[in-house]
């Protein structure tokens, strides 16, 4: 985990939980609030291994964004977490320019980690929203949501104590 992130708790997070494609899936988004917006890191493990693009769409890298609605209702076991909408856009901007469209998630023996910096929002913006793992990489072109395919993992974004030593 990155320096900055290990020397600030941090109060705002989606802990993250596979559904019925991906029911190992488990993990952690962490919002860091810093100047001129957030920095966000995660850890996931439990990723479906990689499949190539031959004869379908493949499995990873894996589509990851904030979702509209904080909602990890499964509904239908085999289209989950549709309760969770569409991606968080509030400015209305064309896919790829999505406030809640991040890089994706590239997983070595199903773990994934990354950290990253986005000028988009801040913390407290995305409280009561949620964080959703896609089977497929996001293409960041296709509208309105980049053809990321199947909802794999989620997790509701809230505010947690911080707790100090």
């Amino acid at each position: 985990m990155c320096t900055y992130c290990k020397s600030r708790p941090a109060s705002i997070r989606a802990n993250i939980i596979g559904g019925p494609l991906a029911p190992s899936i488990r993990g952690m988004v962490n919002f860091y609030d810093t100047p001129g917006g957030t920095f966000v890191c995660v850890e996931i493990s439990g990723l479906p291994p990689y499949r190539p693009a031959v004869n379908g769409n493949p499995i990873g890298p894996h589509g990851f964004h904030i979702h509209e609605n904080g909602s990890c209702v499964i509904g239908d076991p085999a289209d989950p977490f549709l309760a969770a909408g569409g991606h968080w856009n509030p400015d209305s901007q064309p896919h790829g320019n999505h406030a809640g469209d991040f890089p994706v998630l590239f997983s070595n023996n199903g773990i994934a980690r990354m950290c990253f910096f986005t000028n988009k929002f801040k913390p407290y913006e995305v409280i009561g929203r949620s964080v959703i793992i896609h089977e497929n990489p996001d293409d960041y072109r296709s509208q309105p949501s980049g053809n990321a395919g199947k909802r794999l993992a989620c997790g509701v974004i809230r505010r947690y104590p911080v707790r100090t030593i």
